[in-house]
């Protein structure tokens, strides 16, 4: 793991990248990652997270500058841009239910060729996905999602890269901390080793590959 400035952590996701951004309506999303991708017009990106947040906050601030050109999310309801770039073919837009949302997310940094679920049978989001027959009921076969980046966020680093969150600034980060090829940390506090209790650990060092300097 290596601590470095955010513009230099930032430099390293190319346009086009496939992130996944840590967050719930903007709590727990890594706003100065965040605000340097948008600083650098990283663009043509696909963004995994829960939501879109606001317009002006999190992610929304990826949408409002028209850098992501699809989005894998459980809603969009309280961000009026997506909604209008989505209507106008400017976005491509997947919606997945959120615990589906978590369990493929879950399954890509587990290494499974999937999960099993009944959510969506009998709706449209069972369109184009495999049915399995268990036992005689019906569930959809959900495929893992994984990235290129992981965009977390956490309330303590230690300067190995141990995160712990902060209650529900939790959320998804420690999920998208194990499902993407390269993970860049941003910490409110960042702490000398052994400051962090090792049971407060919930993301080990060995998945994050940059932490963001508090500089």
């Amino acid at each position: 793991m290596k601590t470095i400035p955010v513009s230099e952590a930032v430099a390293m996701i190319p346009d086009g990248a496939d992130l996944m951004i840590g967050g719930f309506l903007g709590v727990g999303t890594p706003e100065r990652i965040v605000n340097e991708l948008v600083r650098q017009e990283k663009h043509n990106l696909c963004v995994i997270a829960n939501d879109t947040a606001k317009p002006g906050v999190g992610i929304g601030k990826l949408i409002s500058a028209k850098l992501v050109r699809k989005v894998i999310a459980s809603h969009i309801g309280l961000n009026s841009e997506t909604q209008q770039q989505m209507l106008a073919g400017e976005l491509s837009v997947e919606l997945v239910p959120q615990g589906t949302l978590a369990e493929r997310i879950r399954a890509g940094g587990f290494g499974l060729g999937g999960v099993l679920t009944p959510t969506g049978v009998g709706t449209m989001a069972e369109d184009g996905r495999r049915k399995v027959d268990v036992d005689g009921k019906v569930f959809l076969l959900e495929t893992p999602l994984r990235a290129d980046f992981a965009l977390v966020h956490a309330f303590l680093a230690d300067y190995l890269g141990n995160l712990s969150y902060a209650l529900t600034a939790r959320n998804f980060n420690p999920l998208m901390a194990m499902a993407a090829v390269n993970v860049i940390a941003g910490a409110e506090n960042i702490v000398p080793v052994g400051l962090i209790a090792p049971d407060h650990v919930v993301t080990p060092a060995p998945l994050v590959d940059y932490l963001v300097a508090n500089v």
